[in-house]
């Protein structure tokens, strides 16, 4: 396998930071560096990590959850949800700077926000190494980068437009610190109607009703809220479909590698969609 292209990373290397001093790093041959000599290597497939000291107790998504999400994905059953997260982003295409996701997995909704802003770079970040990896090839212009986002986003202060969170854990303390002075904080979490025809018949996690106070109460004293924006619709799912969404999220922790149950639904099922996509402005 030939060695990935690093452009990317080149372009956001200023704004990244060092996990061991926190000085900017800087690229050099396949390696990102700071001042104090500390280097971290390009993988071959295109992404850097970040991580260091003791290993993280954040296990991240597996390969086969990042498959079943990029087949979902790729059916397009979630384009309203990247549509709503890339204009909560900024409506202004001509916009420059650069967009984070936390928690990025395939990328998705990264190369959504920057399709929708070709003027602006990204940074997909994550914690789990097969997202790296699939990260690394999601957009021409987002870099990958491996870390653990509650030991603290390797990003210089203030320096992001934005930084986007679907479905993913946040960090608000360290999100408020990179973000700029005018950046948003788009976050999108399912309602307790998300999915809600799969959850009994198949036994899938269920949504906290109480997630919004808690997201709230999260952001408090960093951002304050902005705009929330209701995406919900009906999905016509195969039974593939219903397969790839259940293992890709939370569910695939506690399923069997082939549920019967999927076997017994219908062959198209309609299922709902329904995402709060919430930004924030920096307090």
């Amino acid at each position: 396998m030939s060695p990935a292209d690093t452009s990317a990373l080149a372009a956001v290397a200023g704004l990244l930071s060092c996990p061991e001093c926190a000085l900017a790093l800087e690229p050099r041959d396949r390696a990102l560096r700071c001042a104090h000599g500390h280097s971290f290597d390009i993988a071959k497939q295109g992404y850097v990590s970040l991580l260091t000291g003791a290993s993280t107790k954040m296990t991240g998504d597996t390969a086969a959850m990042l498959d079943a999400r990029a087949a979902f994905q790729g059916g397009g059953h979630f384009a309203p949800i990247a549509a709503a997260t890339a204009q909560a982003i900024g409506p202004d295409a001509h916009a420059s700077g650069t967009v984070l996701e936390v928690g990025a997995g395939t990328g998705y909704y990264l190369a959504g926000a920057l399709d929708a802003a070709p003027s602006c770079t990204g940074i997909a970040l994550d914690v789990a190494k097969p997202a790296a990896r699939r990260c690394a090839r999601a957009h021409a212009r987002a870099a990958s980068v491996l870390a653990d986002a509650w030991r603290g986003l390797p990003v210089r202060d203030g320096t992001l437009r934005a930084v986007l969170s679907v479905f993913a854990p946040r960090n608000p303390a360290e999100v408020a610190r990179v973000l700029a002075a005018d950046g948003r904080f788009v976050v999108a979490t399912p309602t307790d109607r998300h999915l809600h025809e799969l959850i009994g018949p198949l036994g899938m996690v269920t949504i906290d009703p109480d997630k919004d106070r808690r997201l709230d109460a999260a952001m408090s004293g960093h951002f304050a809220a902005a705009e929330r924006v209701l995406v919900e619709y009906a999905m016509q799912l195969t039974r593939a479909d219903v397969a790839n969404v259940v293992g890709m999220g939370p569910s695939a922790h506690h399923a069997v590698t082939e549920d019967p149950r999927i076997a017994t639904l219908p062959d198209a099922v309609e299922v709902t969609a329904s995402v709060l996509v919430a930004t924030y402005l920096p307090a």
